[in-house]
């Protein structure tokens, strides 16, 4: 009677699982911006956002996508059309101008997007000694 040893299969599939658990996190990037911090909670998240960020340079970002201001208009208003821009996360660094970011926000209104969430950071409070 011939059997079959799976052990060392099993071990192998271990190992690859092992390697794997470890490594994925490493494959996720990100762009480096400083987000501004506040108090305000998260709001909950019923579907995967769009999501545009500005960096610290003023180069705008649509979904890690680096896009100048007409090109990003094009790209929202066909997200739009297709029925996936219901609602936009903007991140800006916290070193960008105000005006950039009002031409970001000015530029997603005329994609004609009406809902337009700006992520931040939560404040950190340091209990004083």
């Amino acid at each position: 009677m011939a059997e079959i040893n799976v052990t060392p299969l099993v071990d192998v599939i271990l190992v690859l699982l092992i390697i794997f658990m470890v490594t994925a996190p490493m494959m996720t990037k990100g762009l480096d911006v400083k987000l501004p911090r506040t108090t305000a909670k998260a709001l909950p998240q019923r579907q995967k956002n769009i999501v545009i960020t500005i960096d610290g340079k003023g180069n705008f970002f649509l979904n890690k996508i680096k896009v100048d201001e007409t090109v990003l208009v094009r790209r929202l208003k066909g997200l739009k059309e297709a029925g996936r821009a219901k609602q936009v996360l903007l991140r800006a660094d916290s070193s960008v101008p105000y005006g950039t970011v009002a031409k970001v926000v000015a530029a997603i209104r005329k994609a004609g997007i009406e809902e337009l969430g700006l992520v931040t950071e939560p404040v950190t409070h340091r209990k004083k000694r």
